[in-house]
């Protein structure tokens, strides 16, 4: 078996204690965002798993998209990301 050349690291431990991989982040082809997609991109990217730059590039995200589901995460948590609290979580 082959592993293809990254940059950076492959695997990374996250605060409580659980491994994300790169294995564990969604298809590059995603379209439809569900809470725990957002969820584990914000970790990655958080972690270092992947950078921010590399996440916008590789799932076609804005810098604004991705910069407010890591706000919405840190401000309120993964709760924050579900489309149905969007406006519990609104900025007024």
């Amino acid at each position: 078996m082959f592993l293809k050349r990254v940059n950076g690291p492959r695997t990374v431990t996250l605060p409580d204690g659980s491994i994300l991989s790169r294995a564990d982040l969604p298809p590059v082809e995603t379209r439809r965002w569900v809470a725990s997609r957002k969820a584990a991109v914000v970790k990655a990217v958080d972690a270092g798993l992947i950078s921010a730059d590399e996440a916008c590039r590789r799932y076609n995200l804005s810098d604004e998209e991705l910069a407010g589901w890591r706000a919405a995460v840190a401000l309120h948590g993964e709760q924050a990301l579900k489309a149905t609290a969007v406006q519990r979580y609104r900025q007024s």
